[in-house]
């Protein structure tokens, strides 16, 4: 089976962009040329992640592009299955829909609307979405979603569209498990995924006859000759994590207690290793983030050894 070592973006390097969709269509082509087949996007309160995913995978031929991730809250799962539906059709098949739950601390103040029960809306939300990418009629009557539209949502060209989920609590996995197609876990350590994660959602999808989920590991890394000065600001850009207590957890299941700790930062070979132990743990893929933490050409080197990696 391939090891599929996928990037994410923003990687870290955009301060001096003129205009951001060019930018990172720009580093989207130059990690296809390192030889990178899957990049991801994040969603932030700047950019819309499913939208860069879309010209992406429309500009950049054969690569799989995805978001990692978009939180459930604020936008109606209606609204989300058509930009994720819209998205798959412009790329042929090539997009994967990853949401969450986000951070209540920071959407609840920004949007200014009641933060729902988290486990209710994620599986309120993600029976919509199903719903959707199924094909079939859609409508639904939960606590805290709604969904009965008037007209069709099936989008043509749509079809296939991949559902994971940002899950790292039992109950969020369990979800992951039986209503979606995987999860993807940022900050989870090869001790938290081979003994928590993986087992949680291999369990919950077989017992919803579900096929076997994939398991997308997001890890910070940097390929560099200059480790310390690169710990650092992985310290400092890491350093918000160690302070939410759903961190805490899976922290604490990694055998961690600094998030900085599970950075792969290093030569080659030193990234490769720590890459390969989240496979050992039972990753399908991974995801290396914050590759331009500090520069440009440490990302594209960090992108190269993805391209080495995925070649295997």
């Amino acid at each position: 089976m391939s090891r599929i070592v996928a990037v994410a973006l923003p990687a870290g390097d955009t301060a001096g962009a003129g205009n951001i969709a060019d930018e990172l269509i720009r580093q989207v082509r130059e990690a296809a040329a390192a030889g990178v087949t899957s990049v991801w996007f994040h969603q932030r309160f700047d950019i819309d992640a499913i939208t860069l995913a879309a010209l992406a995978g429309r500009e950049v031929p054969g690569v799989e592009v995805g978001t990692a991730v978009v939180p459930l809250y604020p936008r109606h799962p209606l609204a989300l299955a058509a930009a994720a539906q819209t998205a798959q059709a412009a790329t042929n098949g090539r997009f994967t829909l990853g949401v969450g739950l986000g951070v209540q601390a920071l959407l609840e103040p920004a949007y200014g609307q009641k933060y729902p029960p988290p486990i209710q809306h994620l599986r309120e939300c993600l029976t919509v979405l199903r719903q959707c990418f199924d094909g079939g009629p859609v409508g639904f009557e939960g606590r805290t979603v709604s969904a009965h539209p008037p007209l069709p949502t099936t989008v043509p060209g749509s079809g296939g569209i991949s559902l994971v989920v940002a899950a790292m609590g039992p109950q969020a996995l369990r979800a992951a498990g039986e209503l979606a197609d995987g999860t993807v876990p940022f900050l989870a350590g090869p001790r938290a995924l081979a003994g928590h994660i993986v087992p949680t959602v291999l369990e919950a999808a077989g017992a919803a006859g579900r096929p076997a989920p994939r398991i997308i590991a997001a890890v910070p890394a940097v390929v560099t000759s200059d480790v310390g000065p690169v710990r650092q600001i992985a310290a400092l850009q890491l350093g918000f994590y160690s302070g939410l207590a759903s961190y805490q957890r899976i922290l604490a299941a990694a055998g961690v207690a600094d998030p900085a700790e599970l950075a792969l930062i290093g030569d080659e070979e030193t990234v490769a290793a720590g890459i390969d132990s989240y496979f050992d743990a039972g990753a399908t893929e991974v995801i290396i983030v914050q590759a331009g933490m500090r520069s440009g050409r440490e990302r594209l080197r960090t992108w190269q050894l993805a391209g080495q990696l995925s070649k295997r």
